[in-house]
C-alpha cells in the first residue's frame, strides 16, 4: 500500500499498472492531468484472509486546485507468483 501511494505521489503510472490485478486493471492512467498533490497517507488496519489474500484500510490526504480532500478506502489485494497485486476496494 505504501509502496503505491508512493508512486501516485510521484505519478508513476507504469508501477501503478504493473501492481495492479490485471482483470481490475484500467488500461491506462492520466495522473499529470488531475493536478493533485497528495499530502499524507495513513494505515488504519490490515488484515491478511490467508497466504495470497489480504485487505488495508487507510486514509489518504491530497489537494486539488486548493482544496483538500481525502480518500478513505479498505483496498484487497492478492498475491500470485509471490507478487502482491492491488484488486479494487471500496471507499466513501
Amino acid at each position: 500500500m505504501r509502496s503505491r501511494y508512493s508512486a501516485y505521489v510521484l505519478k508513476l503510472e507504469d508501477y501503478l499498472l504493473a501492481t495492479w490485478y490485471p482483470d481490475t486493471r484500467p488500461s491506462e492512467l492520466d495522473l499529470a492531468a488531475d493536478g493533485s498533490k497528495w499530502l499524507g497517507l495513513e494505515v488504519k488496519k490490515h488484515f491478511q484472509q490467508d497466504e495470497n489474500h489480504a485487505t488495508v484500510e487507510f486514509i489518504a490526504r491530497y489537494r486539488i486546485a486548493g482544496k483538500g480532500h481525502r480518500l478513505h478506502e479498505i483496498s484487497r489485494f492478492v498475491r500470485e507468483g509471490g507478487r502482491w497485486y492491488y484488486r479494487d476496494g471500496d471507499w466513501s
